[in-house]
């Protein structure tokens, strides 16, 4: 029999604590703690939370923004690691499932990073991460790209859960990935970007990508995205006397839930701090695939054939043919598909 739950889902729109570690690892604790008060079995948190997005990248030259660089290093965190571990009691503390995004330090190198989504069960254990596919833009002199190994989707008791960072929500691809290992609840993790082109609508931009994943693959999408806060504006000011204005540009950030009918649920948050709930219920998944389900019967799989490598990406292999090793988490039976990881296996739902 089809077991299908109604979630309260939380949304968090917040600032890190800039480039502070420590800090931004207490305050995320702090806001599960509120949001699992609230009823939240499931919280969402900002693209790249810990501990923050270089915004340098947009506004500096690369010779610029090279010390910027240095300090995220420093700040960047491995997963599995200590400070992803806090996290992670706070999500057994209080028995709720979290995604947050986090600037990933590689453990093969110092200066290679990924922005990275950790999915994290109510029993504390990491479940898988996710590391974007391809930084956007001025994005790429930070992070290194991603690989198909983390194209994952979760079954969990919150429903069978995914999620990506940013743009790679357009990435039709990679959307479809997920959809079609069964996701019904996608984490879409943003940052607020004041620094978008002027005749760039941020926040409505979000809500678009949302509403299409969600209406395409009649699944709910809990978009989390970050906010310009007085720290971030005050770090680069002294520099760029002329930064503030442009950082205090309204309508950069969105943070809600979309039905599978491409609607909003409840009320939204525009830029402000704070959490946004939502009760989701994903039997209204079922309805709406009867006349398009994407990943279903209104395909024709005979013409198109999607497939994933899911090697990871290695910075060398042994001659007995093992790559070095990683500290990634174990398989385990809680990632669709954990099955599949022979290279060159289709990825398709046939």
């Amino acid at each position: 029999m089809l077991n299908l739950p109604t979630v309260k889902v939380a949304a968090v729109q917040a600032a890190p604590v800039f480039l502070d570690t420590q800090a931004t690892i207490a305050k995320a604790c702090a806001l599960i703690a509120e949001a699992a008060s609230h009823g939240a079995q499931m919280i969402a948190f900002p693209e790249v939370f810990v501990p923050g997005y270089p915004y340098w990248n947009w506004i500096m030259t690369p010779v610029q923004g090279s010390p910027w660089f240095e300090k995220l290093c420093m700040a960047s965190i491995e997963v599995p690691g200590p400070e992803i571990n806090e996290v992670a009691q706070a999500a057994r503390q209080h028995g709720v499932h979290v995604v947050i995004g986090v600037n990933e330090r590689s453990p093969h190198g110092i200066g290679t990073l990924y922005n990275t989504l950790v999915f994290i069960g109510p029993d504390g254990a990491i479940l898988g991460k996710h590391r974007k596919l391809v930084p956007t833009w001025a994005e790429k002199l930070t992070w290194a790209n991603g690989d198909g190994s983390s194209l994952r989707v979760f079954d969990t008791t919150v429903g069978k859960l995914g999620g990506l960072a940013c743009g790679e929500n357009t990435n039709t691809l990679a959307r479809f990935s997920l959809l079609a290992q069964g996701e019904l609840l996608h984490v879409a993790a943003y940052i607020a970007l004041p620094v978008a082109p002027p005749d760039y609508d941020m926040s409505e931009a979000i809500k678009v990508r949302s509403m299409a994943h969600s209406f395409e693959g009649k699944v709910y999408t809990v978009v989390s995205c970050s906010t310009i806060s007085e720290e971030i504006i005050r770090a680069f000011e002294p520099a760029h006397p002329g930064i503030r204005e442009q950082f205090e540009r309204k309508n950069s950030a969105f943070s809600g839930v979309i039905g599978p009918d491409g609607r909003v649920v409840g009320e939204p948050l525009i830029d402000d701090e704070g959490i946004v709930y939502a009760d989701v219920d994903l039997v209204r998944c079922i309805q709406p695939r009867q006349m398009h389900d994407i990943v279903g019967h209104y395909n024709r799989f005979d013409i198109f054939d999607l497939r994933i490598n899911r090697r990871t990406q290695q910075p060398l292999q042994y001659a007995d043919g093992t790559a070095a090793p990683e500290p990634i988490p174990s398989e385990s039976a809680t990632a669709t598909g954990a099955d599949e990881q022979k290279p060159d296996r289709k990825a398709s739902p046939r």
